[in-house]
C-alpha cells in the first residue's frame, strides 16, 4: 500500500500537472464505486471550478477548488496519470476532464481506493479526516508530543506509531526502518519509551520520510508516480523485507514477526 512518501510524491506530480489552474469540465466514472460508493452528485457541484491547489492529509490527496475538493485515497494499487485521448486502460475507473484538453485517469486494479467529496469548510469534521493525528513532517509532531501520547499505551511501539490517531502516514515500511535507525526494538511496550528515545525516534521518522520522498518513494508492488516512473527508496531498505538476511551493521540475521497484522522486521542485536 502506498504510504506517506508515495502519496506525497503523487501530490507533487499532480500539483505540477495542475499548476495552471485548469477548469474541471466533467467527472466520468466507469463504475459507481471503489472501496465505497462514489458521491457523484456532490462531486459534480465542482464542475466549472478552477483547481486551486493539491494538498495531502495523511494518505489522502485533496484536489481543491473554491467550492470544495475531491478526496482521493490510492488504496493498495491506485495511480493517477495524464491520459491523452486513446490512452484508455483496463481498470481505469475515473476520468477527470479539464480545460485545455487535459484528462486525468485514476486506475486501480484492486479497487481499494477512495474517491470522495469534501466541502470547503468541512476538513476538520469530515468523517475520513477528523480522527487523524499530526503530520510527521510538521512542527506539531515532536518527541514530547509522541512521548505524551504513548504514556498509557500497553501495545508494542511499532504498532503504536502506525496508529493514525497518534501520528499519520508512518506505515509498515517506514515504521520498521525508523525504529532500526533509532536502535529501538519494535516490540518495546509503547509506554516504556523514554522522552530521550522519543526525540530520537521522531528525528529518524522525519529523516527517513524526507529521504524517501526525495527518492520518489518505494515501489515494491504497483506504486508509480504520475509520470509512470517507479520510486527507488526500496533500494536502501535496511531491515524491511530482509528477514533472514544479514544486518547491514552487525551481520546478524534480520528477524521478522507479524505485529498488528503486519510483517515487522528488525535486528535483535542492534535494536534494544
Amino acid at each position: 500500500m502506498p504510504e506517506l512518501p508515495e502519496v506525497e510524491v503523487v501530490r507533487k506530480g499532480l500539483e505540477e500537472i495542475l499548476k495552471k489552474e485548469p477548469t474541471l469540465l466533467d467527472i466520468e466514472l466507469k463504475r459507481p464505486d471503489l472501496r465505497d460508493p462514489i458521491p457523484l452528485k456532490k462531486l459534480k457541484t465542482l464542475i466549472g471550478q478552477k483547481v486551486r491547489k493539491v494538498e495531502r492529509r495523511a494518505k489522502y490527496l485533496l484536489i481543491w477548488t473554491d467550492k470544495g475538493g475531491m478526496l482521493s485515497h490510492l488504496g493498495m494499487t491506485g495511480t493517477w496519470r495524464v491520459a491523452e485521448k486513446g490512452d484508455e486502460r483496463l481498470h481505469d475507473h475515473i476520468y477527470l476532464h479539464f480545460s485545455g484538453g487535459l484528462r486525468l485517469a485514476y486506475r486501480d486494479p484492486r479497487r481499494f481506493g477512495i474517491f470522495d467529496f469534501v466541502a470547503a469548510d468541512d476538513v476538520a469534521v469530515h468523517p475520513r479526516l477528523k480522527i487523524l493525528g499530526p503530520e510527521p513532517l510538521s512542527a506539531e509532531f515532536t518527541g514530547e508530543s509522541l512521548w505524551q501520547s504513548l504514556r498509557n499505551k500497553q501495545i508494542a511501539l511499532k504498532v503504536a506509531i502506525m496508529d493514525q490517531k497518534i501520528v499519520v502516514g508512518v506505515g509498515n515500511i517506514y515504521a520498521s526502518e525508523a525504529l532500526f535507525a533509532a536502535k529501538i526494538k519494535p516490540t518495546l511496550p509503547a509506554k516504556k519509551l523514554s522522552l530521550e528515545r522519543a526525540n530520537l525516534l521522531v528525528k529518524e521518522i522525519r529523516r527517513i520520510l524526507a529521504e524517501s520522498i526525495k527518492k520518489g518513494g518505494s515501489s515494491i508492488s504497483d506504486f508509480a508516480q504520475t509520470s509512470g516512473e517507479s520510486g527507488y527508496f526500496q533500494n536502501t531498505f535496511k531491515v524491511y523485507d530482509r528477514a533472514g538476511q544479514p544486518c547491514v551493521v552487525c551481520k546478524q540475521q534480520i528477524k521478522s514477526k507479524v505485529m498488528g497484522g503486519r510483517n515487522t522486521f528488525w535486528c535483535g542485536h542492534c535494536q534494544k
